[in-house]
C-alpha cells in the first residue's frame, strides 16, 4: 500500500482481506486509517497484534464508567471481603489497581511514576484511574514505546492489556462486593478475543492461571473471567 493509503486503495484491501477470511485484519485496517489518514504503512504482522473493530481509546471510555460505578458501591466494611482474584481481597485488588494506574500512566507519559497513594484506596481509586486514562488518551501515547513488567511494549497493544486488567478486576470487585456487573456487550466480546489469543504463553500460575470451566448459564463477563483462570459461581 502508498504511505498516502488513498480512499479507495483502503477500501480495495480491505475486500481483499474480507474476501480471505480475515475480517479482523479487514476491520482493523479500516478503523486505523480512519484515525490517521498518513500513517506508515501497516504489515500484516503489525495489523494482527493491533486492538480489534472497537478502538482502544472508544474501549477504555466505556471501561471508565464501568469501573467507577462498580468502586463507588464499595463500602469500608467490604474492604477486607475476599474476591474471584485469589491472591487478593478488595483492598488488595484497589491497591493493586492504584499501584498499576500511577505507574502505568507515568510510563505512557514517559515520566518516572510517583509513589501510589495507597492509604484510602477508595478514596485514590478514581484519580488514580482517570489520570491513566487521560494518559493513554493523550497525543502520542499509544505509539511510545511502553516499558511494562513484561518488558517493552508499544502503547496500543500495552494499552489493551490495561482495559483487559480493568474489565476483569472490575468483576472481581463487583463479585466480591455483591454488586451487579453487566459491562457493554461489545466490549467483553473484543476483549474476550484479546484474551485468547495474549493470555497463551503468559499463564504461569500465578497471575494467569489456565481456564476455568463456567457453568452453562454464565454471562459474556462470567466466560472471560474463566478464561483468566478465575472459579466463576
Amino acid at each position: 500500500m502508498p504511505e498516502t493509503w488513498p480512499r479507495d486503495a483502503v477500501e480495495q484491501r480491505v475486500t481483499e482481506l474480507i474476501g480471505l477470511g480475515r475480517d479482523r485484519e479487514a476491520a482493523i485496517l479500516a478503523t486505523t486509517r480512519r484515525r490517521d489518514p498518513r500513517p506508515e504503512p501497516v504489515t500484516t504482522q503489525a495489523v494482527t497484534t493491533q486492538g480489534d473493530i472497537m478502538d482502544v481509546l472508544r474501549q477504555l471510555d466505556l471501561l471508565g464508567p464501568t469501573l467507577g460505578g462498580v468502586a463507588a458501591g464499595i463500602t469500608p466494611d467490604q474492604l477486607d471481603a475476599p474476591t474471584p482474584c485469589a491472591r487478593f481481597t478488595v483492598r488488595g485488588v484497589l491497591e493493586h489497581m492504584v499501584s498499576g494506574a500511577t505507574v502505568f500512566a507515568a510510563a505512557f507519559r514517559g515520566e518516572g511514576a510517583p509513589e501510589p497513594d495507597l492509604s484510602d484506596p477508595l478514596a485514590s481509586f478514581g484519580p488514580a484511574m482517570g489520570n491513566l486514562m487521560d494518559a493513554i488518551h493523550a497525543p502520542g501515547a499509544l505509539e511510545r514505546t511502553v516499558p511494562t513488567p513484561g518488558g517493552d511494549a508499544r502503547g496500543e497493544d500495552f494499552a489493551q492489556f490495561v482495559v483487559l486488567d480493568g474489565l476483569v478486576h472490575g468483576y472481581d470487585l463487583a463479585t466480591a462486593t455483591g454488586q451487579a456487573y453487566d459491562p457493554e456487550p461489545e466490549l467483553v466480546e473484543i476483549v474476550t478475543r484479546f484474551a485468547e489469543q495474549a493470555l497463551a504463553g503468559l499463564r504461569d500460575g500465578e497471575t494467569f492461571k489456565e481456564p476455568t470451566n463456567p457453568p452453562a448459564d454464565s454471562t459474556p463477563i462470567e466466560g472471560l473471567a474463566a478464561l483468566t483462570g478465575r472459579t466463576v459461581r
